[in-house]
């Protein structure tokens, strides 16, 4: 490696770091003294350098926030604890859904960032790793023919119950927080997205596709060809009610 290569990565590894920091700082002021707190200004003042330098590295104050963001999606995925293969999937979705709630009563500002407005930090790669978490628990329910709706449809009632009872109980005073929103939001979801008993032991075909669907991508019994056209059989039968 010549002298300039040396140079380069040295320089992207400062500004890496000056954005760490920036970050760190205004994730803390956010923590500390809410959304109002985190200016441009302290901020910069909070990270030992000029506000000129969060324009530089963030483009504005939106793009802070969405660094912010992104920083609480890391948070999460790291506070997670996938079991690939659980005793039971439908307490392993409980088990996730109230990491989710734990997670956001314990950082009320940095939740309120995250899920209070619309695709905030959507597009990190944290985000779309806790996704693929999610779906790989909703792809274990309908592999045991427990799934009672598509996986799509399931992983938006997770989210929004768990997003739901957080920012609801956030909004509550103290004196109005009773547990039993949560434990209630959390087997209305379950009761929604799940079946009692494997559907494929019903003699309708929806549960039966829906099992087989979910398995599909991990044969290799059929061709590229014949696996998208059994896909579209089964889609269609699982959409039937």
């Amino acid at each position: 490696m010549d002298a300039g290569s040396d140079g380069v990565d040295t320089e992207v590894a400062a500004r890496e770091a000056a954005r760490q920091r920036v970050v760190a700082a205004a994730a803390d002021l956010l923590v500390r003294e809410g959304r109002d707190a985190v200016t441009t200004r302290a901020v910069a003042a909070a990270a030992g350098m000029q506000a000129p330098a969060i324009y530089r590295l963030f483009g504005d104050k939106d793009g802070l926030l969405e660094a912010v963001a992104e920083d609480g999606y890391a948070r999460f995925l790291a506070a997670k604890h996938a079991d690939a293969r659980p005793e039971d999937p439908v307490d392993d979705l409980r088990a996730g859904w109230d990491l989710a709630v734990e997670f956001g009563l314990a950082n009320p500002e940095l939740y309120a960032l995250m899920y209070g407005e619309p695709r905030r930090g959507t597009n990190s790669a944290a985000f779309q790793a806790g996704m693929r978490i999610l779906f790989e628990r909703i792809h274990r329910l309908a592999a045991s023919g427990l799934l009672r709706v598509d996986a799509d449809l399931a992983a938006s009632l997770i989210h929004a119950t768990a997003r739901g009872a957080v920012l609801t109980w956030l909004s509550l005073p103290d004196d109005r927080r009773d547990p039993a929103l949560l434990s209630t939001m959390r087997e209305a979801m379950v009761a929604a997205v799940t079946l009692d008993e494997p559907a494929v032991r019903d003699p309708g075909p929806a549960g039966a596709a829906r099992a087989l669907r979910a398995l599909l991508p991990e044969q290799t019994a059929l061709s590229s060809a014949e696996q998208h056209l059994l896909g579209e059989w089964l889609d269609r039968l699982t959409a039937e009610r």
